[in-house]
């Protein structure tokens, strides 16, 4: 499923209700199997623009060349999407 922003709008409304972030990664990888959905601290992300943020929660797209992973701001070129909470 590509990520569009409606994809994103989506992903944004499952981050904010959910109790955790877990929780969250847990309901889109359900709603969404082929898209990796990881859950990191936010120091990890500090230098990172996320592609959407919802309260203290953050979404990034993410990018693989199929041995290192980058952030991208590109949705088209998105395969996994990165959750951080400050």
């Amino acid at each position: 499923m590509p990520v569009t922003p409606d994809y994103l709008r989506s992903a944004a409304e499952v981050i904010s209700s959910a109790a955790s972030l877990r929780e969250a990664a847990t309901l889109w990888r359900t709603r969404d199997p082929a898209m990796r959905v990881v859950v990191v601290d936010a120091m990890d992300m500090r230098d990172e623009t996320p592609a959407l943020r919802q309260g203290s929660r953050s979404i990034y797209l993410a990018t693989s060349d199929g041995h290192c992973w980058s952030i991208t701001q590109k949705p088209e070129e998105a395969t996994a999407l990165i959750l951080a909470e400050d």
